[in-house]
This record gives C-alpha cells, structure tokens and sequence, in this order.
C-alpha cells in the first residue's frame, strides 16, 4: 500500500457482527483494509479466513493494555509488546496501537513522562527489528476517557521526539483531538512526519464520518497532500443499522 487510504475498525462498525459479515461489508464498500483492538480475544482462524475471502489487509491492531506511565509496570509492557510484534507478523500487519495509560495521583506527571519515553525506547530495538510501527494514542478525558494521561498531540510529539526511532510515531485520532484541542488540520501538516496512522468519527457523538462538525473529506485531501501513505481507521458507532452507504461514500473521498 503506497497511497493514504481508509480502513475500517470493526470492533467499533461492526460491533457485535461475524468477521464475515463485516469483511464482506468492508469489501463491498470498496474500503481495502479492517483493523480491530485486541489481538488476544479473537478467533484469529475465523478472522484470517474472511478477511483472505475478501481480500482484505489488516491495518492494525492494539497491543497488550499496560500502563506505560507507570515504571512498576514497565517489564510487563515490554512483555506485551513483544507478544503483540509475534502477532502482527502472523496477521500481516506493520502497525501495533498503544495506550499509555492513566494519570497516577501517585506519581509526579514528570515521572510519569520519563516513564513513557523510558519504556519506549526499551521497546524500539524490538519494533526496529521486526519492521513494525508503534504509535502511541492520545485520547479525549472529556467525553470518553477520564484520567487518561495523554491527552494533548504536542506532549505525544514532543514524546516521539525524545525517543527518536522511526518505529515510534503517533496514532492521531481527528475525533479524539477535535475534542481535546481542535486546530486538526495544522498540527497534522506540522507533524506529519511524527504520524503512523489515523483514526476518524464524527464528532459529536462519534457516528459516520458525515455526521458532525469535522470537514473529513477536506482533512483527508490535506493529509494525503502531505505525503501521508499510511492509514485512516474508521472507528465509529454507526448511527444507521445499514452501514453500506456510508461507507461508501467515505471511500469515494480517497479516490
């Protein structure tokens, strides 16, 4: 894939739905891609069959929930990282998503910083070795995750900075930084290069794509305008029991 393009995350689209009934969905919105959340929770037999069915790549999936601002938890995230590396290579995919985890009352946010880019950097050679990106997520405390830690795209890029591998970069969530900082379009362009992948809703109430405040087909020309070449996740709560449509006409954006 040498061109910016969208995939679908069907945890989210397709919550509750058959791994076929989504790929087939996905294929027939002429969207190449699915990616979902966790790796260790899914039939990845099933999962393989009807994404090869339809022919479909896996984008991305998450590694393992551990907390990265805490030092305590540093030996199991670097255990998790590892085991979710072994997975994206049987699944085909050169992208694994990180949390960071919440802000701890007990711990100074400095530390907490230190902690991050500390446990990061332990997991580079790992990534550098096996040609796979991480990309660290900020998320929105206001509506969907209170006491998360990483909240702002500044200290996410500041931190991509500080742990300097090109196999560390940024999942820049449109929905999630509309919410927390807005100003989409200049911290993309201005740190384009610090950005792994994309994740996309409408915004309010995270449905379709053509259902809120976010110019998305103008967002998506800047970042491929950029030289963007990665992926743009879909990860959405449809609004409409039929997600065919909408689907489509967001693929329609990219060509």
């Amino acid at each position: 894939m040498n061109r910016f393009s969208p995939s679908v995350c069907i945890d989210a689209v397709f919550e509750g739905r058959t791994f076929q009934e989504a790929c087939r969905t996905v294929r027939e919105a002429g969207i190449p891609a699915i990616e979902f959340w966790g790796w260790w929770d899914k039939d990845l037999d099933a999962l393989q069959e009807a994404q090869h069915n339809n022919g479909l790549a896996i984008s991305a999936c998450c590694t393992q929930f551990i907390s990265l601002v805490n030092p305590a938890d540093r030996s199991a995230y670097i255990d998790g990282v590892a085991a979710s590396i072994d997975a994206a290579k049987r699944l085909g995919t050169k992208i694994l998503i990180s949390q960071v985890g919440n802000f701890r009352e007990d711990i100074s946010r400095a530390a907490q910083h230190d902690s991050l880019v500390e446990g990061l950097r332990e997991a580079a050679p790992f990534l550098e070795k096996a040609e796979v990106t991480l990309v660290i997520e900020p998320l929105n405390e206001r509506v969907n995750h209170p006491g998360y830690y990483l909240v702002q795209s500044d200290e996410a890029f500041q931190i991509i900075d500080e742990v300097n591998s090109d196999n560390i970069k940024v999942v820049f969530d449109i929905y999630h930084q509309q919410i927390s900082e807005g100003d989409l379009i200049e911290n993309i362009r201005s740190n384009i290069d610090r950005i792994g992948h994309f994740h996309a809703a409408g915004n309010p109430g995270r449905h379709e794509l053509q259902k809120g405040e976010i110019a998305y087909p103008y967002i998506f020309e800047q970042i491929q305008t950029a030289g963007f070449t990665g992926y743009a996740g879909l990860e959405y709560w449809p609004s409409d029991s039929e997600c065919l449509p909408a689907l489509c006409e967001v693929a329609a954006w990219f060509h």
